[in-house]
């Protein structure tokens, strides 16, 4: 929850609250639980002085990432939230998305606070495709999510595989496809390669920056910022 300029987190049965502060951020309680989430959640992972250097030959690129100097993508703390997030993403508005999202959290989460903790796989797997029908989800994404959470893959497990084998373990679940397991790659794991060219945000704005090169061949130039690049590519699109 954002409320009086600070994001508020539940975080291990505890609230948080995150703030902005001079040279950072202010984090109440701060511990090495709290941190560890904390840092994911504000893109600690992405090394943005090695991509800074690299991105200075980039001609096109290097403008961005002087403009937006200090940018960090944020990260999606638990897998089951990221796959289920991005499920209820699917084809429908960003307002849709996350209207049916908190309904989801309010019925099977837990508030703690001014926040709600993400309802777990096991609370999830104990609901009826039916009580998520109820809540906004399609009959289609509500067989995925429920589908998701009683499925036995080890979501923690993934970031000890290989890019390729987290998204070929990801896309054999139903409902779960290459744009999904890019983002997921992107956005919860931090890898500096995730290039999610199947997103229509990002060919958009390939083809605004680049003219005529082909997404698919765009991974390429930006090895090995990847993913630094996609985000700083996609912010030029949000803000002009």
């Amino acid at each position: 929850m954002w409320e009086d300029g600070a994001l508020y987190r539940a975080v291990g049965g505890r609230e948080v609250r995150i703030a902005a502060a001079e040279g950072g951020v202010d984090v109440d309680p701060l511990d090495a639980e709290t941190e560890l989430v904390v840092r994911k959640l504000l893109g600690f992972d992405f090394d943005l002085v090695a991509f800074s250097a690299w991105a200075a030959e980039e001609e096109r690129l290097a403008p961005l990432v002087v403009r937006f100097a200090g940018f960090r993508p944020t990260l999606a703390p638990d897998p089951f939230e990221m796959l289920v997030g991005a499920i209820t993403a699917q084809q429908v508005s960003l307002f849709s998305a996350v209207a049916i999202r908190n309904r989801l959290i309010e019925r099977y989460g837990r508030q703690t606070g001014e926040a709600w903790s993400f309802p777990t796989s096991g609370r999830v797997a104990a609901a009826t495709e039916d009580e998520l029908f109820a809540l906004g989800f399609s009959r289609r994404k509500a067989e995925y999510v429920v589908g998701l959470a009683r499925s036995d893959l080890d979501l923690d497990a993934l970031a000890e595989l290989p890019d390729e084998e987290v998204k070929a373990r990801l896309v054999a679940l139903r409902g779960l496809g290459e744009w999904t397991a890019d983002w997921f790659l992107a956005r919860h794991l931090a890898r500096p390669h995730a290039w999610p060219w199947g997103d229509l945000a990002l060919r958009k704005a390939v083809a605004d920056l680049y003219g005529g090169l082909d997404v698919r061949d765009a991974r390429e130039r930006f090895h090995p910022f990847e993913n630094l690049s996609a985000h700083y590519l996609l912010l030029a699109q949000r803000i002009p």
